[in-house]
């Protein structure tokens, strides 16, 4: 790992059953980089997610958080240990509001039992709503906290996610597909504010197929193909490479 990364993967494999689906792959992301992780349909890129955030146990090597080993870690202690993601469909719940959404992301900054047992919607002036209004705030959502979610846009609902990754106060910030189902607006939008979030020396981490998305925010990608790692560096760089462009159009002939 070198010295300034936040984030390393170390010869990381996975296989279900008898088949190999994550295959000895190893990068390094350093801290405050916007980082990319893109690659065909059925490339691995979610697989190597859930790895990194616990959902998986990985088979062979080692997922390395600011220096330490978080291999073995479950994912609640990943999350007090910096790890925040998003997932590739919404999990918001809902039948709540905005700010009982956002409120559940705070869980992992809970001091204690009573901070654990508080009911969601008591006390509106509570630390983790004083917290949830201002984060919704500073994201630009110009929004009702008190709205229930199932009546909003998807665009909005997106955003609303990311916010909620953001309560655990993580430094690696997991994203995938975070611009799925967006319109183009909605997409730029998205991506200013990814961008803000990058400013405040969050590390971000995302899986995505929309490349003018990808180009827009990411500074560096790690391209996979069949499980393993085919190229890395710049995704101008990752265009102009003859084994990604074989791997997502089927020759090495490219018009």
């Amino acid at each position: 790992m070198s010295a300034e990364a936040i984030l390393s993967l170390r010869g990381v494999s996975k296989a279900f059953g008898g088949l190999k689906v994550i295959d000895d792959v190893s990068f390094d992301i350093p801290k405050g980089e916007r980082f990319g992780l893109i690659g065909p349909n059925g490339a691995g890129k979610t697989t190597v997610f859930n790895l990194i955030s616990g959902v998986y146990p990985i088979d062979a090597g080692q997922v390395v958080l600011e220096g330490n080993d978080i291999s073995t870690l479950p994912s609640r202690k990943r999350i007090r240990n910096g790890l925040s993601r998003s997932f590739q469909n919404i999990r918001l719940m809902p039948h709540l509001s905005v700010a009982e959404n956002v409120m559940l992301g705070q869980h992992s900054q809970a001091l204690g039992l009573l901070d654990l047992m508080t009911p969601v919607g008591w006390l509106p002036r509570q630390r983790f709503r004083r917290e949830a209004d201002a984060a919704l705030a500073r994201a630009g959502l110009d929004i009702d906290p008190g709205e229930v979610v199932s009546n909003l846009p998807y665009g909005i609902r997106k955003k609303i996610e990311v916010v909620r990754a953001l309560m655990s106060k993580p430094r690696v910030l997991m994203l995938d597909e975070p611009a799925a189902g967006l319109n183009p607006r909605e997409t730029a939008d998205l991506a200013a504010f990814l961008k803000t979030v990058s400013d405040q020396g969050v590390t971000l981490l995302v899986v995505e197929h929309d490349m003018s998305f990808v180009k827009n925010l990411c500074e560096r990608v790690v391209v996979l193909n069949f499980g393993s790692k085919i190229f890395e560096g710049t995704l101008a760089g990752a265009q102009a490479d003859p084994a990604v462009r074989e791997a997502y159009l089927g020759t090495r002939r490219v018009a």
